[in-house]
């Protein structure tokens, strides 16, 4: 869960590094650093955001023609300098790394006893260390580098450079994300595409087991095996505005009012083609939809709460037994493999390790129906997926989830109508209601946005407390999970949600006049049973924020405040309800004063497990 970038060229490619580690401080941020080639190594690190780093940067006038950088999510070792990457080996090369060695105390223990010293507590100053041993045996940088990574057990996206080799940087990828940036008499690497794009929209994305040479001239790609091979070219599609602030705050706030036109970009291509086609997730889905009993969806986070969404959906429109697994449980437990079972991977950024490595094991059993939901282009669950289903979003900065959330949750709907329309349970007049509740879906967003002021003064009740609970029903309980989930992660408001219906097992008992309680309570078959949950609360002295529809009959007092979205729409209303609790969480965090974007503790791209 950090970001890496490198550069080489004719000119000082210092800004670059410096620009390229800002649009990756999403992935990480408790430290930073950078390491350029000229008379030495030279190196800035510092503790904090990456403009702690650029002052001391800029303060030492630090220049260099080719060089490596690093935005930290500390997994090994405190938030210290020490532990700052990039890290360096007996002043002769420096390695910047994202993922995790799992075999790195073994590792150390032999370097140490090989007579090298370690100033981190890291696992990356392993790699260092060891390509430097290889290295000095004679063997060249690429050499060296991948008889090191072999060595390695794990997960990791690296990038070297050596004072011997001044024109040359090496990078591997082994389950974390990597690219090679291709431009005019210069060449980078990095970790995502944001990082290049201000110097180059020609990008390579490396798999799994490569390690490439990078020079000013070209770049050479070999694979697991050693072999020189080609890799495709991309151009891509992703604009620099998109990852500007523009008129807003923060990233969430700007993310959270993008939803309306990333729902609109998402379901383009439904409404293009004026029904629920198999063709929408690939060449031959129809076949593999046609052998489908049962669907297996893997994701986690907030992707596991869609799943756990798409569950009734798939259940109720198209029969499909539906089960939703957390990725990082699934794989170390002995399942019974179903070989007609439809495993639906889901990832926001496409390279979640738990989700990958989930998908690995699910394949390994002999898993061959695979689908992937996820908003980025040639991302690595997408291509180890025979079926694939992209979602519009556009970028998302904002570490915690929103346009993400709400257009994989389009895209899950999508998928339950292609299945239940392949398996002749939805008919023709189904559809075409199924598809103008799809069309009407972004202007009930906007209207659910429009609601933010009467959020904002909710939002003064819960900045002053310790604790919240979200309560939902049915489909909405996934929706009261997210909305806990939000609260959480942005405002450090302990949240627990749970399916009201189980509020007097147990959760009643933390009921009182300082516990808020969140409703979603939308007007559908379950409302009474919900109203019935909330005299629950009213009996106990709770305050009740009720989020409901219009047409719904709910009468407020003084501990019963109610907010209702335009009107109901029906089976989608789990993604008009999540608009509400997001925004009850963004302005919550305002008031606290905590980092919207940057929330302590977390990174956006999820590479370690």
């Amino acid at each position: 869960m950090c970001g890496i970038v490198g550069a080489v060229g004719s000119r000082n490619i210092v800004p670059i590094l410096i620009e390229g580690l800002s649009r990756l401080e999403y992935r990480g941020y408790d430290s930073s650093g950078i390491a350029v080639l000229g008379d030495g190594i030279k190196r800035v690190r510092a503790v904090g955001r990456v403009a702690e780093m650029q002052y001391k940067a800029h303060a030492e006038n630090l220049t260099g023609q080719i060089g490596i950088g690093h935005t930290r999510w500390a997994t090994h070792g405190g938030v210290t300098e020490s532990n700052a990457h990039p890290h360096v080996s007996c002043d002769e090369l420096a390695v910047v790394h994202n993922g995790i060695i799992e075999n790195h105390e073994a590792q150390r223990n032999r370097l140490k006893g090989l007579g090298y010293v370690f100033e981190s507590q890291t696992d990356t100053e392993v790699i260092a260390h060891l390509i430097h041993y290889y290295y000095k045996q004679g063997n060249a940088l690429l050499v060296a580098t991948q008889l090191a990574v072999a060595e390695l057990t794990g997960a990791f996206a690296i990038s070297v450079i050596a004072l011997a080799s001044p024109d040359l940087m090496v990078c591997a990828r082994l389950g974390c994300p990597l690219l090679i940036g291709l431009g005019e008499g210069e060449n980078f690497i990095a970790s995502d595409v944001s990082a290049v794009l201000s110097a180059t929209r020609r990008v390579i994305y490396l798999e799994d087991g490569d390690v490439a040479e990078i020079r000013r001239e070209g770049v050479t790609i070999y694979g697991r095996d050693g072999i020189e091979l080609t890799r495709k070219i991309h151009l891509s599609d992703v604009s620099l505005a998109s990852m500007e602030l523009g008129p807003y705050a923060h990233f969430m706030q700007k993310e959270i009012h993008e939803q309306p036109r990333a729902i609109t970009d998402t379901i383009e291509a439904v409404i293009d083609d004026n029904g629920f086609s198999p063709a929408l997730f690939g060449k031959d889905a129809a076949e593999v939809f046609a052998q489908v009993d049962s669907v297996l969806i893997l994701a986690a986070g907030t992707s596991y709460y869609a799943g756990m969404t798409a569950k009734y959906w798939l259940e109720s429109l198209a029969k499909l037994p539906t089960s939703v697994e957390i990725s990082s449980e699934y794989r170390y437990r002995e399942s019974v493999p179903n070989p007609r079972q439809l495993i639906v991977t889901i990832s926001q950024s496409g390279e979640t390790l738990d989700t990958m490595e989930a998908l690995k094991h699910a394949k390994s059993l002999g898993h061959t129906l695979t689908l992937a939901i996820c908003n980025v282009q040639e991302s690595a669950i997408p291509r180890a997926s025979r079926l694939i289903l992209y979602t519009r979003a556009g970028a998302e900065i904002g570490v915690a989830s929103t346009k993400a959330f709400t257009t994989q949750l389009v895209a899950l709907f999508t998928l339950a109508a292609t299945l239940a329309k392949q398996r002749g349970y939805l008919e023709p007049t189904h559809e075409a209601q199924h598809l103008e509740a799809l069309r009407h879906l972004p202007g009930s967003v906007q209207h659910a946005l429009n609601l933010e002021p009467q959020i904002r003064e909710w939002a003064k009740a819960f900045a002053n407390k310790q604790h919240a609970l979200f309560l939902g029903r049915g489909v909405h309980y996934p929706i009261a999970l997210e909305g806990a989930l939000k609260l959480k992660e942005i405002s450090y408001i302990h949240a627990e949600a749970y399916p009201a219906g189980e509020l007097k097992h147990g959760p009643l008992a933390l009921v009182d006049k300082d516990m808020p309680v969140v409703v979603i309570a939308p007007n559908d078959a379950l409302l009474e049973k919900v109203k019935s949950n909330m005299q629950e609360v009213s009996a106990r002295g709770g305050e009740l924020f009720v989020f409901t529809d219009a047409d719904s009959q709910f009468s407020e007092s003084e501990n019963v405040h109610v907010i209702r979205t335009p009107r109901h729409v029906g089976i989608l209303s789990p993604i008009l309800h999540t608009i509400p609790v997001q925004l009850l969480a963004y302005h919550a965090a305002l008031l606290k004063g905590t980092d919207v974007d940057k929330p302590r503790n977390l990174a956006k791209s999820v590479t370690v497990e």
